[in-house]
């Protein structure tokens, strides 16, 4: 690829690295094309580029025209060349970003400049608004933050890709160090091992040609623990401690999972899978610890012959099989050996695996994590009382930490499921019981008495030798497996039991029956009833947000709630996770009106919980459900976190992490690291330094004629056009992105065109690869316009207090922030190319012109407010990242219009097909890592 990425600018010197690198992976690109494809494939690829460059910064009609003439003429063969080309190229560049983040946040630390979202920068705001160390620490004592990993279907990524591009990382990282030393022949060696990696990322298929199972998702999400959250956790909570000397901090940030147990909508998860993630997550959490005791092992070797050591010290070495002659007088490595053979015990005991080296046989298990931490601890002891202190820190302290924070689970998993699968499976129970007949026919009033009703009693409802279907079958076992699983795993691997479309308190209950009947809630629920998990509801549609808040307060009112959750809490706190789904309120109504509901519904929530508390201690953890895209609750975490209504954090905090983002955010340790301290340090912040007060009643009630405008222009225009669903599967790749093998879930719950049906995710995704991006700026431009009015007195009063809105309510702005962003990397004459695939052409130009009309408003409103008609003004570097990737993305938009275009209109058993449908998904799969936030 050509080395072209960067323009000159005023600040060249400090992006002089990025461009240098940018340049150098495109150059070696570039000759590994020529060397695999030859010089005609590469020359083809630089003139594609070319033309598309002129077809987006010159409007050239006449290049227009050569641009389609070219891409019509290539072969299928060709295209997906360069269309490879293009898409690593993407790529690529993104590790040269990333490496230049951290390369830059390492020369702000040096020069001692703090950035915000940083660890360092929390602790010293605190400390300047006079924020004690003690109350940083009481915070973090009752906290809990949980980034929670997902499987959705926008990850396009294979794990043999991830692997190769985190090599080209570190390579990147080593020229670095190269440079700084000064050393030609490590450069030269750095350059060598990149070609290679390019080499073998150019051949490795960048596709998978089957589809992706459950088993490979939760591969891909465990990927990411040996070299980000198992390191890099420990180290965030070593730098907390060196800023809060003297203070115990317990582990109140740990890992989420739902992959493996989220059963929505994917009949392909269930007990099977729920067993093989806590498995593969064990596996993973207990092979790191063997490996750090086996590298303890050969780090603390101390002898007794020149120190001494603790009692405890000795006895533990005394218990150790290990009789080895050489190490008589070393009592750390015989006592480590000992451990490394009881943990070799424990991973065979709860994975059936075997650990890679066993220098003894392997001993009686540990039983619970407890016991492995003892041992540690004891070490730990002896080191400091006989002198070695400074042994502890470079890896027994993060093992410690470690085996605090992932215990022998590594992350907690989710359950989650739709309301009416709940109801299904209970209906069937009832039936065969003869309690009921017809369960699902009962008003709301009857069901809730008859869950009442057999939740006080302690008789099962199964009946012995009854036949059920597959599903009922199914379900039970699900709720079986996770009674297993805490048996075997311990308490945190499983919490929380997620409710998809929870709309009336007997969702609620039917959850707590099914608890019941299969033995993870025990006692009659109006005396002494303990649940093992939090039953937490999902609040996803506008509808449903509204009446979130009215349908807890019902909860908490039924006789025997209020204890139920008190007693299942640690120490009789009570906790209650309640999620917020951004994504499907989001498709339901627009962007600020989904905001604006989910605004309102925790603030609701919050009065709601405040009164609950005056029965006694309380607390209530908002987990929010953003996804990658702003269209999907998205965008910057810690400008998100920091712009929560007042009191919906307070040190609690779960939020998903979905499809692309999880790549971009934690495939880089480095990255990773940062952005994990980016959730400690928003949520401190938010909890202590309340940034953000009630809002002032005329911003209240201007969100609310704002998003009553967005929400009637949205509907209108997505739910009230004719023909609208039709437009939407035939200018996106919407059908294609169905077949593509990047998630085990089906990309619509029913078998329809209906965009009601449709899943959030690839309704979003979609609309990103059109470079539409719909979801993330539509209703916008007519709220404002509506609300502004036409008379100008009245239209000048308004503007004036939607421009204080933006300056004094960071909701707002977070809002407007993100808005600028979505629609910085929409492209709309690009969109454009997307409507000749509609075949009914007046169709297709009544609605884009409709598309078009409200994104010119929607452009207009937010250049009104702001006052900055250029996108992305407040932010250069996200603008000069956009800037830079456009001339890669762009072409391979024009090829995946060119091939769509052939493929929906060729029979299906035309052997050219099959390479025209690759060329499509690799297309997608490089847009989706040129736009990045696209998951």
């Amino acid at each position: 690829m050509p080395p072209r990425a960067a323009p000159a600018r005023a600040d060249a010197d400090k992006n002089e690295p990025l461009v240098a690198d940018i340049r150098l992976l495109g150059r070696i690109l570039g000759d590994v094309i020529r060397e695999q494809e030859g010089r005609e494939a590469y020359e083809l690829v630089e003139r594609i580029r070319q033309l598309a460059v002129a077809y987006r910064h010159k409007h050239d009609k006449e290049a227009g025209k050569r641009f389609d003439k070219l891409l019509k003429g290539l072969s299928g063969e060709q295209a997906v060349s360069v269309i490879r080309a293009f898409s690593y190229f993407s790529h690529l560049a993104n590790i040269a970003e990333d490496r230049h983040h951290v390369r830059r946040r390492e020369v702000h630390e040096r020069a001692g400049s703090l950035q915000p979202g940083s660890l360092a920068y929390c602790l010293e705001h605190l400390h300047q608004a006079g924020v004690r160390p003690n109350e940083i620490a009481a915070v973090l004592r009752r906290g809990f933050i949980s980034p929670v990993l997902t499987a959705h279907p926008t990850e396009v990524q294979r794990k043999s890709i991830l692997d190769a591009e985190r090599a080209v990382a570190g390579l990147l990282e080593a020229r670095d160090r190269a440079r700084q030393a000064g050393s030609e022949r490590e450069l030269r060696d750095t350059e060598a091992l990149l070609r290679a990696r390019i080499t073998q990322l150019w051949q490795t298929r960048m596709l998978r040609y089957s589809k992706l199972t459950v088993a490979d998702e939760i591969e891909n999400a465990l990927s990411y623990y040996p070299s980000t959250f198992l390191r890099q956790i420990p180290r965030l909570y070593a730098e907390l401690e060196e800023h809060l000397p003297g203070e115990v901090l317990p582990s109140f940030l740990r890992m989420g999972h739902w992959i493996g147990g989220d059963r929505d909508g994917n009949p392909n998860v269930g007990a099977a899978t729920l067993h093989q993630a806590m498995k593969r997550q064990a596996e993973v959490a207990l092979r790191h610890y063997l490996t750090e005791l086996h590298e303890l092992g050969a780090e603390l070797s101390i002898s007794l012959r020149l120190t001494g050591v603790s009692p405890d010290m000795q006895a533990l070495a005394e218990r150790s099989p290990d009789q080895n002659a050489h190490r008589l007088d070393e009592p750390y490595r015989r006592a480590l050996t000992g451990m490394y053979a009881r943990l070799a015990a424990t991973l065979h005991a709860l994975t059936g695996t075997e650990a890679l080296r066993h220098a003894v046989a392997p001993q009686h298990p540990y039983l619970a994590p407890a016991e492995l931490l003892a041992d540690l601890r004891v070490i730990e002891a002896s080191l400091k009382q006989h002198h070695a202190e400074a042994l502890i820190a470079p890896r027994l302290a993060p093992l410690i930490r470690a085996v605090q924070v992932f215990g022998f689970h590594l992350a907690t998993l989710d359950l989650r499921q739709s309301s009416d699968q709940h109801e299904l499976a209970l209906a069937e129970l009832l039936a065969a019981a003869r309690i009921e007949p017809d369960y699902a026919a009962l008003d709301e009033a009857a069901k809730r008495a008859l869950l009442l009703r057999l939740l006080n009693d302690a008789r099962p409802l199964r009946v012995i030798g009854a036949a059920y279907s597959e599903k009922t079958l199914g379900e039970l076992a699900t709720f079986e497996a996770a009674r297993e699983a805490l048996a075997r795993f311990g308490r945190e691997a499983l919490r929380h039991y997620i409710i998809s479309h929870t709309e009336s308190v007997s969702d609620l209950l039917e959850v707590a029956l099914l608890l019941k009947e299969t033995g993870l809630l025990r006692g009659l629920l109006a005396e002494q009833a303990v649940s093992d998990l939090i039953i937490v509801p999902l609040f996803e549609t506008i509808g449903d947000l509204r009446i979130a808040p009215a349908i807890m307060r019902e909860f908490y009112a039924l006789p025997g709630v209020r204890g139920l959750v008190d007693r299942s809490s640690p120490g009789g706190v009570g906790e209650q996770d309640i999620m917020l789904g951004y994504s499907d309120s989001n498709k339901d109504g627009g962007m600020f009106t989904s905001s604006w509901e989910l605004y309102r519904a925790e603030i609701a929530l919050v009065e709601l919980f405040d009164e609950l508390r005056q029965q006694g201690p309380l607390t209530l953890r908002l987990f929010h459900g953003r996804g990658g895209t702003v269209g999907r609750g998205g965008g910057p975490s810690y400008q998100a976190i920091l712009a929560q209504p007042p009191g919906t954090v307070n040190g609690q905090i779960r939020l998903t992490e979905q499809g692309e983002v999880i790549a971009s955010k934690y495939a880089h340790p480095e990255i990773g690291r940062r952005n994990l301290e980016t959730l400690v340090a928003a949520t401190l912040e938010a909890t202590l330094l309340h940034p953000t007060q009630s809002a002032p009643k005329s911003f209240l009630q201007a969100a609310q004629a704002l998003s009553d405008a967005s929400f009637a222009a949205y509907r209108g225009l997505v739910y009230g056009t004719p023909g609208f669903a039709d437009y939407f599967f035939a200018s996106t790749p919407i059908r294609e992105i169905a077949e593509l093998n990047i998630g085990s879930r089906p990309a619509s719950r029913k078998a329809t065109r209906a965009i009601e049906d449709l899943r959030a995710i690839p309704w979003g995704f979609s609309w990103g690869q059109a470079r539409v991006a719909l979801p993330g700026w539509c209703g916008f431009g007519s709220g404002v316009e509506a609300f502004l009015g036409d008379e100008p007195a009245q239209r000048a009063k308004n503007l004036a207090l939607l421009k204080r809105m933006l300056k004094g309510w960071p909701f707002f702005r977070a809002l407007l922030s993100n808005l600028d962003m979505v629609l910085a990397k929409a492209d709309l004459a690009l969109a454009e190319r997307y409507v000749e695939l509609v075949e009914d052409k007046k169709l297709g130009k009544r609605i884009f012109s409709a598309i078009r009309a409200e994104f010119e408003r929607t452009q207009a409103a937010l250049a009104l407010i702001t006052g900055d008609d250029k996108r992305l003004a407040a932010n250069p570097s996200l603008a000069r990242s956009i800037e830079h990737r456009f001339p890669y993305i762009d072409p391979l938009n024009h090829l995946q219009i060119e091939l769509m275009r052939r493929y929906r209109r060729t029979a299906a058993d035309d052997p050219a097909m099959e390479r025209v449908q690759r060329g499509i998904h690799l297309s997608i799969n490089g847009i989706a890592a040129g736009l990045r936030n696209t998951g």
